[in-house]
């Protein structure tokens, strides 16, 4: 029986289109809902696992993301929690999933086609390698878009292989075990399928190939329809083989009257397999990261990025004690962040960067920060802030400390993509007018600051240092759950304007912030009760006001409805609204691509200009997205007076809808969304943080192989504009410091791409699981119009350990038990065991993952471990798991219950011992 947390996460999978499998539309099994369904059930698992193992049960109240991510964190985190993230991590796997059917469509093994199955192979055991190594460093977001394309390639071989026709029920293990053989394959000069040209074919293949079970696939010919003699050919309208003799058809990625039975088949078994990757990765990662990577977690995570430089001494303190703030007031609620990250910066250096989820750490890491060095005003600033942006999970918060301005301002350009790509959002503490002499380079100012926060939607706050403590509540108000934002202006001239915006019964703890100099403002509620700026407390807020920052809290018991807020100032100013809710969306900008699976595509960098803009939304409400009412979905320019773009709204089913906006605006803008909460009947108004614009330059880069150490490795990428012809300068970094070679300028000719590569050399002592993030930008000589793309990089150590650890039975004392179990109360039982790597890397982690008893180990640095578990009679099954230095995965299971009980004790012992041995041997 499926749970809660089952049926939402299949609702979940089966909103998204189809990417393969099937093209989209027709409702029918693809790459998407394979994917949904095993995800499912393993988060399902690991929740109930986390429960059990934090002593609670595990009982969604309802079926919406909200109620059960809350559920899967436990009830004793009380709080408003948003299932946003949890909705990002699937939507990252689910692109990725699809983007193999548009970035490798000619690739034969990323689709086990042209009988590449050993290349095939290779793709998703260095996949595993790799998604492994990501989670052990945290690169959670890196390790989902592998995981992505390794599920599209193992599900393929079960469609595109003739493994169903071949009678066989279960996934093939070897696929994930490159310690095993691909055995049986047939060669090239091997004929394999029948002429279905001229009747029906329930199965293609030759009765040989049946008899001796040998193993093939499909001929796929996108460009050429050459395919060897007396071959299958994979099928479909794109394939050209299928003009050739022998015309038969071996894809099971659809109904077809000839593969109805085994398309259903396929598609039961490629879910199985794709439960047994999910399942070696939740092992190898534990119960907590799997989940981590799922995006089910609690509060976003926070980031300080710290000047450390000799007049910092005070800001230092202050970031110091907001951070003990956060961690004392909101441990145990939901607004206590899930990971703390911390990153100094000084002068030459910045860095390294310090990210835990154990407060304790954090407070014991800040608590070492002190002030020295840094000679001249201008620091190291972007660099710091770079590490941090690639460093942290997509959506952090990232709070910057400075007194000087950045030394480093050619990062800028590379900061607003990393901003735009990550929908991070970053805020300025500036304690400026140090008396530190300036070196004569080129450097920024404080305006540029105010630019990188306005275009992530933060705030760049200029106060004394005396002040400052006053100016970190900013700092409490938003490193907080389902925080969401209502209205986000910024103006680069003063003058006289009402804002409207509207606060809905599910908005908790709404605020305004304006920053600005020289300012006055009436706030109206939608009753026409005002209050004015002076600071204190009144009718509707509370007004406090430090350095250029005004902090509007909006009393709790608030009027849902229409508000405005009128200000009147002849100075640039910003404004924006902010609050807690569940109410909420996620977007992307997406292009459709065609071809045999035809689907969307995440745009890299700003969308076309001149074109349509496709967004895809997925909107989430207190009860899922059946308690909302979408009515209003547009983009609107920051800088001028609100006017929503017409748009095109598709339902795409459960919350998640396709828009098109044929006139996007010029400049910069965001995203509104307007509508109607159903469970309050009330109307409720969102909008995105970060800032976007359109270009009408495109660039393109694809990778889907691990770097080396100590390897160059290359990277191809397109270069194309819609503009005039013109020469671009390239511009690419990355954030570790990485040796790169790649072309300064590219001429381009509009509607025609100009190749280019990159060569990145990771040095020789890179460690294994390290993720680079490279960002590219192309722009005209003019600089008028730029684009960028940004890639995520992971370096592996070539692998050549592939064997699992191994354990063997000491000691089994189970003799106390009671045949009758319903008095185990009272008695114990305990086991011991040893366990080794042999000649591999060494065991890394040792976990107890089934049983309610004791479990201890020795230490894992020798190459013998003991292990003892001790467990009431009433806890009968035990086991747990061991994975070694590369991530290979083994799980110590024994069970003392029989068919009538505990175990028979008449057996002799050393029959009874083997068969001990033989049911505790380590599975793969």
């Amino acid at each position: 029986m499926i749970s809660l947390l089952g049926v939402a996460l299949l609702t979940v999978a089966l909103s998204a289109p189809a990417l393969a499998f099937v093209p989209i539309g027709g409702g029918l099994p693809s790459h998407v809902t394979i994917t949904g369904t095993a995800l499912l059930q393993k988060v399902n698992e690991a929740c109930q696992a986390v429960a059990e193992a934090n002593g609670h049960e595990f009982k969604p109240t309802g079926s919406s993301p909200e109620e059960l991510v809350q559920a899967c964190l436990g009830p004793l985190a009380t709080g408003v929690v948003s299932g946003a993230k949890f909705h990002t991590a699937l939507q990252e796997i689910y692109t990725q999933n699809g983007l193999v059917d548009r970035d490798f469509i000619n690739s034969p093994p990323h689709h086990f086609n042209n009988e590449a199955f050993n290349e095939g192979r290779a793709l998703i055991t260095e996949g595993l390698v790799a998604i492994k190594a990501n989670v052990r460093k945290e690169n959670f977001k890196a390790a989902r878009e592998t995981l992505g394309r390794v599920l599209h390639t193992l599900q393929d071989f079960y469609s595109h292989s003739n493994w169903v026709e071949l009678g066989y029920s279960q996934p093939y293990i070897n696929l994930m075990r490159p310690d095993l053989p691909l055995e049986n394959l047939a060669d090239v000069d091997t004929a394999t399928c029948v002429d279905c040209s001229t009747g029906l074919c329930i199965n293609p293949i030759l009765p040989n190939i049946l008899l001796e079970k040998k193993l093939t696939s499909g001929y796929m010919g996108i460009f050429s329809p050459v395919k060897p003699a007396g071959k299958c050919s994979h099928g479909g309208t794109a394939d050209l083989t299928t003009t050739r003799l022998p015309k038969s058809s071996l894809n099971k990625d659809e109904p077809g009257k000839d593969s109805a039975v085994f398309h259903n088949k396929a598609v039961n078994i490629a879910t199985a397999a794709s439960l047994q990757l999910l399942e070696d990765v939740r092992l190898a990662a534990g119960d907590n990261d799997f989940l981590r990577m799922m995006g089910i977690a609690r509060s976003s995570v926070v980031c300080f990025v710290i000047d450390t430089t000799g007049s910092m001494a005070d800001d230092i303190n202050e970031a110091r004690a907001v951070v003990y703030e956060i961690i004392d007031s909101k441990k145990g609620t939901q607004d206590e962040p899930s990971e703390y990250i911390l990153v100094p910066f000084n002068d030459p250096g910045f860095g390294p960067m310090i990210r835990t989820a154990d407060s304790e750490k954090m407070k014991a890491e800040i608590s070492k920060l002190s002030a020295n060095g840094g000679d001249d005003a201008p620091e190291m600033c972007l660099s710091g802030l770079q590490l941090a942006l690639t460093g942290s999970p997509s959506s952090s918060h990232i709070y910057v400390f400075t007194d000087a301005t950045a030394k480093d301002i050619d990062l800028k350009d590379t900061i607003v993509a990393l901003i735009r790509s990550t929908k991070s959002t970053v805020s300025f503490f500036m304690t400026g007018g140090s008396g530190r002499r300036r070196r004569s380079v080129r450097v920024g100012s404080f305006n540029d600051y105010k630019d990188l926060a306005l275009a992530s939607g933060g705030q760049a706050i200029q106060v004394s240092k005396n002040n400052l403590p006053q100016a970190t509540d900013v700092i409490l108000d938003t490193s907080t759950s389902a925080l969401v934002t209502v209205l986000q202006r910024a103006r680069t001239t003063g003058t006289t304007e009402t804002f409207p915006f509207v606060l809905d019964y599910s908005l908790n703890n709404a605020t305004l912030y304006i920053t600005g100099r020289s300012l006055s403002f009436t706030l109206t509620n939608p009753s026409g009760v005002t209050q004015n700026q002076n600071p204190g407390s009144g009718k509707l807020a509370t007004v406090q006001t430090v350095g250029n920052l005004w902090r509007v809290t909006v009393n709790p018991d608030k009027e849902a409805g229409e508000w405005n807020i009128k200000i009147v100032t002849s100075a640039p100013y910003t404004i924006k609204v902010t609050g807690q809710s569940t109410v909420t969306f996620i977007y992307d900008f997406v292009e459709m691509f065609d071809g045999p699976h035809p689907g969307f595509a995440v745009v890299s960098g700003r969308p076309q200009a001149g074109m349509p803009a496709n967004l895809k939304l997925s909107v989430m409400g207190r009860l899922g997205p059946a308690s909302l009412t979408i009515g209003e979905i547009g983009l609107v320019l920051v800088s001028s007076p609100e006017n929503i773009t017409d748009s095109k709204m598709t339902d795409l089913g459960n919350g998640d809808i396709l828009v098109t906006v044929d006139q996007v605006p010029q400049g910069e803008f965001v995203i509104v969304v307007k509508g109607t909460d159903k469970l309050s009947n009330s109307k409720f108004q969102r909008q995105s943080t970060t800032q976007m614009s359109v270009s009408k330059v495109n660039i393109q880069m694809t990778v889907d192989s691990s770097m080396e150490p100590g390897q160059d490795f290359k990277i191809p990428f397109n270069v194309m504009t819609q503009g005039s012809a013109d020469s671009y300068t390239i511009s690419i970094k990355n954030d570790r410091s990485f040796k790169m070679t790649y072309p300064q300028k590219l001429l381009l000719t509009p509607g025609e791409y100009a190749n280019g590569t990159l060569v990145i050399s990771p040095p020789e002592d890179t460690q294994s699981g390290t993720d680079v993030t490279v960002t590219i930008e192309a722009m005209s000589s003019s600089g008028v119009d730029s684009n960028f793309a940004v890639l995520r990089l992971s370096v592996m150590t070539k692998i050549t350990d592939f064997i699992q650890p191994r354990c063997h039975l000491v000691s089994v004392h189970a003799d106390d038990c009671p045949e009758d179990v319903t008095q185990c109360k009272d008695f114990h039982w305990q086991l011991s065991a040893s366990l080794t790597d042999g000649n591999g890397t060494g065991i890394e982690s040792l976990y107890l993952h089934q049983g309610n008893g004791v479990f201890t180990h020795s230490p894992l640095n020798v190459t013998i471990v003991q292990a003892n578990y001790n467990a009431s009679c009433c806890s009968q099954v035990v086991e747990f798991i061991a994975t070694d230095h590369v991530g290979n995965v083994g799980k110590c299971h024994h069970s003392i219950a029989y068919s009538g009980g505990p175990p028979a004790l008449t057996l002799s012992l050393p029959l009874w011992l083997c068969l001990l041995v033989s049911a505790f041997a380590l599975r793969p």
